[in-house]
Formats: C-alpha cells, sequence, structure tokens
C-alpha cells in the first residue's frame, strides 16, 4: 500500500493523546489500521501547556500507532478545542458594481474576507468564518446565490474565534514531534462528522462531546453548522470531586468512576459498598455506590445544565429553530452508566449516545467504534476529505493546462517585435495578461488561513 492512501488523524486531548490511521475501503467507508495512545501530560483543558510533555505524548502515541498499522506517519488532521474556543454569529453585506453580472465565488470571498477583518479581543483570531443562509435583495433563505443576479450581497455567518498562541503552540508541538501538519480542524465539527448522519443534521441536532478537560457543544439545523460552544468542564472534574469527596488519590477516584460510577444516585442500595485498599499499610476505605453516585449526580448534572443552557441561547424553544433530532452525547465521558436519561430528565430531549460507526467498514472492532475515538474518527474522515479535494484540485489544474494555448512561436518573416509586444506591451489589456496565465481552483477562507498558519510555523525560529 502506498503511503499516499493512508489518511492520518491527530487527538490532542487533556487527559490522552490518540493518533488513528485509516483509509477508504472501495465501498466509501473507512477502514481503521492502527490506534495509538498515550497519556497526555502536558494539555490542561484542551490548551496546551508544557511543549515538551506534549510532544513527547505525541510521538509516543504516533510509534504505537504506526508499529499497529505497519505504515510510516508522516502527515496529520488535529483537532483545536479548549476553553479558548468560542463562536459568536455576526451579519455582513457587500454592495456589487455590476448587479447585470451573475454572482461568482469571487463575491463570496470578498464578503467572507470583509468578515475577518472584525476587530477580535486582544490575542484572539478568527479560524472558521461559516456561511450560513445568504439574502441577495431583499430575498432571504439562499444557500446557494452563485449564479444568481444581485446588487446587494448579504449573508449570516457562525464566526469561531480561538487565541492563536494556543493554536500555534498545538501546531508548534506537531512539527516538532516530526510531523507535517496536514489541516486543522474544530474539534466538535470532526466528532460531528463521525457520530451524526445527515437526516439529524437536517432535522436539527444538538452533540455534546464530553472530553477529560471540556465539553464540545455542536448545534446543527438544516444541514448547516448553527452553534458552537466549548464548557471548561469534563471528566477530570468527575474524578476530582470524587478523589476529594472520598479522600482517596486520584487513580483509585479514576477506577471507581469507570467501574461503579452512576449519574443517577436512585439506582443504587444503600448497602452497596465498595472496598478501596489503604495506603501503605492502613487500613481499607469502605466507599458505598450511593454516595458514589451522588457526587457524580451533582456535577454532571451541573455541566448538562450548562450545556442546555447554550442550547437555549441558539433559540431551541423556537418553533422554528426546534432540534428535532434531540441530543447525541459522544466522548470519554458518555460511557458513564445512566448519563442519557439524566440528559433526557434534564432537558426533556429525546437522548441517545453517539458511536462513531457512521462511515466506519462493518468489520471495525469495538474498541475503535467507542464514543471516546470519535473525534480522532471525525478527524481521519476529515483527512480523508481532504485528500480527494486535493487530487480533484491537481486533476482541475491539469486539465486547465492543457487547455491553455502554447507559447506563441514567430515564424520565419515574422519581426521580433510583435512577441515583444505580446510580452511586454502596456496596451496589452488586463483581461488578456488573465487569460494567458492558468488559473488554479480557488481556495476558501479556512484552506487561506491555514496556509498563512502554515507559513507561520515554517518560518518561527
Amino acid at each position: 500500500m502506498e503511503e499516499k492512501d493512508i489518511a492520518v488523524g491527530l487527538d490532542i486531548g487533556t487527559t490522552k493523546i490518540v493518533a488513528m490511521i485509516g483509509r477508504q475501503n472501495e465501498y466509501g467507508k473507512v477502514e481503521i489500521l492502527g490506534i495509538g495512545k498515550s497519556k497526555s501530560l502536558g494539555v490542561h483543558r484542551g490548551v496546551v501547556n508544557n511543549i515538551t510533555q506534549t510532544i513527547q505524548s505525541i510521538q509516543q502515541a504516533v510509534q504505537e500507532a504506526e508499529v499497529d498499522a505497519g505504515e510510516k506517519i508522516e502527515e496529520v488532521v488535529v483537532g483545536i478545542a479548549g476553553q479558548h474556543i468560542r463562536s459568536l454569529q455576526h451579519s455582513d453585506y457587500i454592495t456589487r458594481a455590476n448587479p447585470d453580472e451573475v454572482i461568482s465565488e469571487r463575491d463570496i470571498d470578498i464578503l467572507c474576507n470583509q468578515v475577518h477583518k472584525l476587530v477580535m479581543l486582544p490575542g484572539e483570531e478568527i479560524i472558521h468564518v461559516l456561511p450560513q443562509e445568504y439574502k441577495v435583495d431583499g430575498q432571504a433563505e439562499i444557500t446557494e446565490p452563485i449564479g444568481m443576479y444581485g446588487g446587494r450581497l448579504e449573508a449570516n455567518f457562525h464566526v469561531v474565534v480561538g487565541q492563536i498562541s494556543s493554536i500555534r503552540n498545538i501546531g508548534r508541538c506537531v512539527k516538532s514531534s516530526g510531523l507535517e501538519l496536514s489541516g486543522v480542524t474544530l474539534e466538535p465539527l470532526a466528532s460531528a462528522n463521525a457520530v451524526l448522519s445527515q437526516e439529524e443534521k437536517e432535522a436539527g441536532v444538538a452533540l455534546i462531546d464530553i472530553g477529560g478537560g471540556t465539553t464540545d457543544l455542536a448545534i446543527f439545523k438544516d444541514g448547516i453548522i448553527r452553534h458552537t460552544a466549548v464548557i471548561p468542564f469534563g471528566g477530570n472534574v468527575i474524578t476530582e470531586d470524587i478523589k476529594e469527596g472520598c479522600s482517596i488519590i486520584e487513580k483509585q477516584a479514576e477506577l471507581l468512576k469507570v467501574k461503579f460510577g452512576s449519574a443517577w444516585p436512585g439506582e443504587n442500595k444503600d448497602n452497596e459498598i465498595v472496598s478501596i485498599p489503604g495506603l501503605r499499610g492502613r487500613e481499607p476505605k469502605e466507599i458505598t455506590l450511593k454516595n458514589l453516585s451522588k457526587i457524580i449526580h451533582f456535577r454532571v448534572v451541573e455541566i448538562v445544565e450548562q450545556v442546555y443552557l447554550e442550547i437555549k441561547n441558539y433559540g431551541h424553544e423556537e418553533q422554528k429553530k426546534k432540534l428535532i433530532g434531540g441530543i447525541v452525547i459522544t466522548g470519554g465521558g458518555a460511557q458513564l452508566k445512566h448519563l442519557k436519561q439524566l440528559v433526557e430528565y434534564i432537558t426533556g430531549m429525546d437522548t441517545r449516545i453517539g458511536y462513531p460507526n457512521e462511515h466506519l467498514a462493518g468489520d471495525s472492532d469495538e474498541e475503535t467504534t467507542s464514543p471516546m475515538y470519535a473525534t480522532a474518527v471525525g478527524l481521519v474522515l476529515n483527512s480523508i476529505d481532504k485528500r480527494r479535494k486535493r487530487e480533484e484540485e491537481e486533476k482541475e489544474q491539469r486539465i486547465l493546462e492543457a487547455e491553455q494555448p502554447q507559447a506563441f512561436v514567430p515564424e520565419e518573416g515574422e519581426g521580433e517585435m510583435e512577441a515583444g509586444d505580446v510580452e511586454g506591451n502596456p496596451e496589452a489589456s488586463p483581461k488578456e495578461e488573465e487569460r494567458r496565465e492558468p488559473r488554479g481552483p480557488r481556495k476558501n477562507i479556512f484552506e487561506k488561513w491555514f496556509d498563512n498558519f502554515k507559513d507561520f510555523l515554517d518560518n518561527a525560529e
């Protein structure tokens, strides 16, 4: 198998770093060839706070994945998350110089570029500008304005903003690990690709990705992303509560949560007790499962209520914005017992656990389809998409070059002056000049931003 057939996603999380290698089979489904994971030591709530430790963790995960798949990893798509990510809604418009010409991709680029000039807080930068609906001369609810006539082009945008230093730190870690960065993606969007169906995105759905350090939310309606948010609480806070509430060490608290934890205290009887070995010759501790569930319950309720507040801020209670598809929970935290029932009880919305098997081949093993790998699977899908687009662009470029007229060679008897005219004649119209230049496919706003970001990393000392 050639290296170019494989796609790699790198999920840099708060508790674990996952490197996942996959490829698309002949049926269009994704086969996972190898997974490597390591304990994430230098990341806090999705933000890198120790470059050296993060590089070591990335290298360990990548090495494990390479051994598992028998492939060499050269480039990766990385997810961006963390408490520094926020989103906002913005409307903007342009007045076109010539309303008698049809609206082109260039007009949409100009409009998106205008949004990129918005003034953000110090240290912040716009990383995604996602158009939602367009208006052409006051006519609303247009999803694709290209090819239409109009003087005023207006759009509503979902703008994702992040701290540029945090994003650059992730890029630096990837580069220093000896890997090529082929793309960056917002993690809630990657998870959504892995666990949501197109029907759910059309109907309206809220995806809740409960990770170790943060809980990510992505809301879709009519097939378009409408709202994103990052809540700075995750599974680690629950573990911390158990550690303090039961006076035990962190390792024991994590084990208790995973093995016996439940988000619904009513499920446990008072006489259900678990014994924890004491430290260095001390007496073992006895903890009732009811108390354990109560500790977990209070923290989970807090997280779910914050997420529900974001869903209400989006406008879920309005008839037009109603999320018919309900809620999908994924991420490592989705494995907590009775979480689905608690979310349904608090929000009153239909809920299911999201497994990343929407696009995976049928023979994928159980570990791969665990909710904790949703982001990694989404990043692999994103990497495959990027490769397919790149191949299509190269093909288009080759066709364009083939269609270009051959260079003009003057025949005998024709003066050199004419050949010189073509090259340097100030009278030559700009349109002619444009025609001579082979034109590549147009890049979207995010690709341009990513190219600038890569240039920054390459030039950084």
